[in-house]
C-alpha cells in the first residue's frame, strides 16, 4: 500500500497491554523522520460498524507530544487501531493495526490457592479458582503448572 506522508513519519513499535482485567495500555514510539512539532493521534474501534472513538487519556513524554494511551473499563474482543500525526508543514503517514485482544492480555495469578495434605494417605489436594479474564472464551484455553518444592 501507498500511503500519503513523509517516509519513516509513522510510528512505530506500536503494542497494547491488558492488564489487572479490564485496563489497557498502548504505546508508541515517533517515527524516525518526522517533523519536531508533530502530534499523534490515536483512534480505536470496538468492531467494524461501531463508531470510531479518540483516546481520552494520552500517554505524553516531556515534549508534550502523546506516546500512548490509557484506557478503562476496556471490554472488547477484537478492535482495529489507527494513529495518525499531524504537523504544520509536512504530511505524516498513518499506522493502523487490528489486534484481538485475547492475545495481549495478561493473566492475574489463580486465586483462592488451598492445599490439604493428608499424612496418613501421603497425598495432598491442591485447588485454586482461574483467573479472571477480560475475554469471553472463558474456559477454554486455561493450562495449569504445579510446581511443588519440598523442603
Amino acid at each position: 500500500a501507498v500511503f500519503a506522508g513523509i517516509n519513516g513519519s509513522a510510528i512505530e513499535n506500536f503494542s497494547c497491554v491488558i492488564y489487572n482485567i479490564s485496563l489497557m495500555n498502548c504505546t508508541w514510539q515517533a517515527g524516525r523522520n518526522v517533523p519536531r512539532d508533530t502530534q499523534y493521534f490515536l483512534y480505536w474501534q470496538n468492531s467494524e460498524g461501531d463508531d470510531t472513538m479518540e483516546c481520552e487519556l494520552y500517554i505524553r513524554d516531556e515534549d508534550g507530544r502523546h506516546m500512548g494511551c490509557r484506557f478503562k473499563n476496556v471490554k472488547i474482543e477484537k478492535a482495529y487501531f489507527l494513529v495518525n500525526g499531524s504537523s504544520k508543514n509536512s504530511l505524516i503517514q498513518f499506522y493502523d493495526e487490528y489486534i484481538e485482544l485475547y492475545t495481549i492480555e495478561k493473566l492475574t495469578p489463580p486465586s483462592n490457592v488451598t492445599v490439604n495434605c493428608d499424612k496418613t494417605l501421603d497425598s495432598c489436594i491442591i485447588q485454586w479458582q482461574r483467573p479472571q479474564i477480560n475475554h469471553s472464551n472463558k474456559d477454554k484455553c486455561f493450562k495449569y503448572e504445579v510446581q511443588i518444592a519440598s523442603k
